[in-house]
């Protein structure tokens, strides 16, 4: 019998949802939230009324019936640093998501109304992979300064989808693999996949590895130090040159590659050496995480919506394909992620995780 499953991914001002029956998509909305209705909650968790009712209201005008569903599947959000893995919404991280441990994210809510909704149908509800994965290994963690240890934070969930992809499709277990997984969107992860574990990893937020279309990634410290003491910008502004304003941003004032071939193209030749030097940077990163695996790679996955480009995957496997062959899965499919990831529960396939 198949697993009907509705996958609820919230963002700051939208609520993704999809309807899926085992791994075949039903149908896929984004419903939109104005920044006035949003501007009236004083808090992210405050909101969960008003996306549930919207969600709800939206299946009823679809002749979606809500206790149809055999599962709930939230995106995960802040929570403490966890192994990677499909997790129940208990209690414990229930609480941990409201309060947001390590922080306040749209991301929060979805295992918040997963798991409401859930238990108004008696289904269970899970979250899968949430960016604040962490399974580093001890050495990983070291920056150089005690005070600041490096940080897993990264696209947890499409790097453990497609790295389990593409060990279903080679018939091995993603458990006997050694794997880099290079994600390329708004910001850029690199990963070592080491026997089923993200070992080390490019932290894609605030500061680490290639520069990527929005943020600045791994910048000169000193001259970073001095840029903050210089009275010429305040903390946030410092933060936004980091993320946001960073990257193809501030040398291109675009954070869409198409816009950056669209120069390119048009003869810009400042635009092309931008774009060779994030290609370079990128390579860098897969080269260095082949040193933590030790040379031993069995395969190079480059995913995310860059990975469409195929001159800009081209060139990163003139520089790096001598390390390991490459699979390509552009894209970011984070709701069929989500079920794929309660389906292998359900299925026996991995064991739920507690939190």
């Amino acid at each position: 019998m198949a697993v009907k499953s509705l996958i609820i991914n919230p963002g700051s001002t939208s609520t993704k949802l999809g309807v899926f029956e085992d791994e075949t998509l039903l149908f896929e909305e984004t419903l939109r939230h104005s920044t006035e209705e949003i501007a009236q909650y004083d808090s992210i968790f405050a909101q969960k009324d008003f996306r549930k009712n919207i969600i709800l209201s939206f299946l009823k005008d679809k002749g979606v019936d809500v206790k149809s569903f055999n599962v709930i599947v939230g995106r995960g959000g802040m929570l403490k640093p966890i192994p990677g893995g499909t997790y129940a919404v208990t209690d414990d991280l229930l609480e941990d998501l409201k309060v947001g441990v390590q922080g306040q994210h749209a991301s929060n809510l979805g295992g918040i109304l997963a798991r409401e909704i859930g238990d108004e149908i008696g289904v269970p509800s899970y979250i899968v992979d949430p960016v604040v994965v962490d399974e580093l290994m001890p050495i990983s963690r070291y920056s150089g300064v005690p005070e600041l240890p490096r940080k897993s934070v990264f696209h947890a969930l499409n790097q453990k989808a497609v790295a389990k992809r593409y060990a279903k499709e080679a018939g091995k277990p993603y458990e006997s693999l050694n794997l880099i997984v290079v994600h390329m969107g708004g910001g850029v992860s690199v990963g070592a996949h080491e026997n089923g574990k993200v070992v080390d990893i490019f932290n894609a937020l605030d500061g680490d590895g290639a520069f990527s279309p929005e943020r600045a990634g791994g910048v000169p410290s000193g001259a970073l130090i001095k840029m903050c003491f210089s009275g010429q910008y305040t903390e946030s502004e410092v933060y936004k040159k980091i993320v946001g304003n960073g990257g193809f941003n501030a040398y291109l004032g675009t954070n869409d590659m198409r816009n950056v071939n669209k120069m390119i193209d048009e003869g810009d030749a400042h635009a092309e050496e931008v774009r060779e030097a994030f290609i370079m940077q990128v390579a860098k990163d897969i080269g260095s995480m082949a040193c933590v695996l030790n040379g031993k790679v069995d395969q190079i996955i480059v995913t995310g919506g860059i990975a469409y480009n195929e001159t800009v995957v081209n060139k990163i496997k003139a520089r790096a394909g001598f390390i390991a062959p490459f699979t390509v899965y552009p894209g970011e499919d984070e709701l069929l992620a989500l079920a794929q990831g309660a389906l292998r529960v359900l299925n026996g396939e991995e064991k739920v995780m507690e939190y």
